[in-house]
């Protein structure tokens, strides 16, 4: 380690030691200040550790969780990068931050951005990436998905002797060589049938040919058994599958992976998509299955992805939406829930949650309307929008109320017809409410 390495370093760690104990602490200071010492700092930090990095669209932050969670049922020191603070200052923050044994295996698995995973790689090199998805989000900061693509295929290039663990069930996971060796999961628990994606749906073309492509089996939007009937292009071979899919629920599911049953906590398909991953990489570093399903069944609920808090004897889940598919699919989650419930809708429109909300036309608001929902509550920066959607979608003007405030959120979900709550908030209304909730005492902290 050289004497500038060691000085960020012993000032990174001080600055964190300080906001640890004397405020309220803060995710990417530490990093900010190693960095400005040595940019290239991340090296030194990162040599000793087998490094794992989760990206894509939707379900980064719950695959990550679930990761750590199998993973430490065999390796005694994981670290993670838990605030969600993946830019390149927060993950030296991470590192920072890290305490155990010298002499043990040392495992990093590592929540990034998709636009930030090239700066990343500059300096550590992954051992292993795992790809969720690619789905169109915040189109003002990433483009189309084929742009997003782009960014990940070109981050995860700069470590080109890793492994790409990708979804098999995406086409676009499919559609480019990459420099890095590649393995797949995805799912193989129905008999093959003859089937066309929705007609709104993305990223269905051949890369090939560009003939629309058909499928022997669609889970959601255009991830299933693709093939071309024009060329050959079709699924690759998958390495780890889900070979069934028991009761699901909108707080739990079972499945059968490679042969074994598990269960995870935590409703909805594309939650068993995330642990899907989260047991692939288990295996690739040959976890026992009981270990993994150990892993899996952990029950804590991540940060703002179906997170229950008691508001006043009202049980309100929280559910963080971005973009059309993750929308569809929390939807359908609340859809397995026991009725009645009632329903609250916060849309803002920051830099962190994507300036442009013409995505919220895309997402099936529909289906609410067929839910007999006897209270409906929107809120946040671009209320108005939302009730305009939910009005469109049939939504009755005499069950919707607008929250000029989280305050006024708040208040109206203590008057809930309801016991049950579900809450759809983008990700800075998340933390405004989270913030106004620990404000009041509901929970511990904003974040």
């Amino acid at each position: 380690m050289t004497l500038r390495s060691q000085l960020a370093k012993t000032v990174g760690k001080s600055s964190q030691w300080f906001l640890t104990n004397f405020t309220k602490g803060g995710s990417s200071l530490p990093g900010k200040l190693a960095l400005k010492i040595d940019p290239h700092i991340l090296d030194t930090l990162a040599k000793d550790y087998e490094v794992i990095v989760v990206t894509g669209t939707n379900g980064k932050t719950l695959t990550t969780a679930l990761t750590v969670n199998v993973l430490k049922q065999e390796f005694d020191h994981v670290l993670t990068n838990p605030t969600g603070a993946n830019m390149a200052q927060g993950i030296v923050s991470t590192f920072l931050s890290a305490k155990g044994n010298k002499n043990s295996k040392k495992f990093a698995v590592l929540e990034i951005d998709e636009a930030s995973l090239s700066k990343v790689t500059e300096y550590i090199k992954p051992k292993l990436f795992l790809f969720t998805n690619i789905f169109r989000d915040q189109m003002d900061r990433y483009g189309e998905i084929y742009t997003t693509y782009k960014l990940i295929v070109d981050g995860a290039a700069k470590a080109p002797e890793a492994t790409i663990l990708a979804n098999g069930d995406l086409p676009i996971f499919n559609s480019v060589e990459t420099v890095n060796p590649r393995e797949y999961y995805g799912f193989n628990h129905q008999e093959d049938s003859e089937m066309m994606a929705h007609y709104n749906t993305d990223g269905v073309l051949c890369p090939n040919c560009q003939h629309i492509l058909h499928y022997k089996m669609i889970t959601y939007s255009n991830l299933g058994k693709y093939y071309c009937a024009n060329c050959d292009f079709k699924r690759p071979e998958l390495d780890y599958q889900l070979t069934a899919l028991g009761d699901m629920t909108n707080t739990s599911a079972a499945f059968t992976i490679d042969g074994e049953d598990y269960n995870i906590e935590v409703g909805g398909l594309y939650n068993v998509y995330n642990a899907l991953s989260a047991a692939a990489i288990g295996e690739h570093y040959g976890v026992s299955a009981d270990k993994i399903r150990k892993g899996l069944a952990y029950d804590e609920k991540v940060f703002g992805r179906q997170e229950v808090i008691e508001v006043d004897g009202k049980r309100c889940t929280l559910v963080l939406v971005k973009n059309p598919v993750g929308l569809n699919q929390v939807i359908d989650m609340i859809d397995l829930a026991p009725r009645p419930f009632s329903l609250v809708s916060l849309l803002n429109a920051n830099y962190a949650d994507g300036i442009d909300i013409s995505w919220i036309w895309d997402g099936n608001h529909e289906a609410f309307a067929d839910m007999a929902i006897p209270k409906v509550i929107t809120g946040g920066d671009r209320r108005k929008d939302m009730s305009l959607r939910l009005t469109v979608a049939g939504i009755e003007d005499s069950i919707m109320t607008e929250a000029a405030s989280f305050q006024e959120v708040i208040e109206e979900i203590k008057s809930a017809p309801t016991d049950d709550v579900f809450i759809l908030a983008t990700y800075t209304a998340v933390l405004q409410l989270r913030k106004e909730l620990a404000n009041q005492g509901y929970i511990k902290g904003g974040m």
